[in-house]
């Protein structure tokens, strides 16, 4: 994303996941070298613990250097840390308090990527679950979600998502900088606010005014109410597609963007 449209994308990967479990404490993020993600996650009031694990320490580093305004000092936020290795590697040792919230702020799956297996089956299940509290919701970026490019991976990801959670929601936003709607996938076993697309606009922008601090001083760019109504009601073409995706990524079959 770009200076002018960041906002669209990482409220979108934090705030409806965050909203699904009403009062997440400790949140885990895979990726994100930029600090934006983390700087959302830290907007809630409820959030104890944020722990960041990004492969590419230099990026990060230069991020933190050259845009200061993207991370807004989360760098220097005592809630937060930051571990320079695989998010895979790292989350497979955790042994810490599980997380209440796991988001995937990642690379798209190509071939001979780093993130690649952060979309796999067997991660979903052996590794992002079990590192989940018992109300603990999961969200990752999907890639394209247009009419044209909808089915390259964003309908993989969802069903591989579906195959390895109770409930997996599908949603996007317009990004204009990466050239055509952007898709994410909420996913859970229970969490305390179910069902996100039918969730009521009033009802949205009460509990998020309840739980990010200075909101009415820092107003979302993007998130809100009817905002988040949109972003869960898909097009018909998507839905269509992700009802008829039988694809599920796995180490034995990975399916890469191309």
């Amino acid at each position: 994303s770009s200076a002018v449209d960041e906002h669209a994308y990482h409220e979108t990967l934090v705030h409806p996941a965050f909203m699904a479990h009403g009062s997440p404490k400790t949140v885990f993020i895979g990726g994100g070298g930029e600090g934006a993600t983390a700087r959302e996650c830290l907007r809630w009031k409820s959030v104890e613990r944020v722990v960041m694990c990004d492969l590419d320490k230099v990026a990060c580093e230069e991020c933190r250097d050259k845009l200061p305004e993207w991370s807004e000092g989360v760098f220097e936020d005592p809630r937060f840390e930051v571990v320079y290795e695989d998010a895979l590697a790292f989350l497979k040792n955790w042994d810490g308090p599980k997380f209440d919230v796991i988001i995937m702020d990642i690379s798209d799956p190509i071939e001979c990527g780093p993130g690649i297996a952060l979309y796999f089956k067997e991660f979903y299940e052996e590794t992002a679950r079990t590192k989940m509290s018992e109300n603990g919701v999961f969200v990752t970026q999907s890639g394209a979600c247009g009419l044209l490019n909808w089915h390259e991976v964003f309908s993989t990801i969802h069903s591989t998502c579906r195959s390895s959670f109770k409930h997996a929601h599908g949603f996007f936003v317009e990004i204009p900088s990466y050239g055509c709607p952007w898709g994410f996938n909420l996913c859970y076993n229970q969490c305390a606010f179910p069902q996100p697309q039918d969730w009521d606009p009033a009802e949205v922008d009460g509990r998020l005014a309840a739980s990010v601090k200075d909101l009415a001083a820092r107003p979302m760019q993007c998130y809100d109410g009817v905002g988040h109504r949109g972003m869960f009601n898909l097009p018909k073409w998507v839905r269509d597609g992700l009802r008829a995706e039988t694809r599920v990524m796995t180490e034995a079959t990975p399916v890469f963007l191309t």
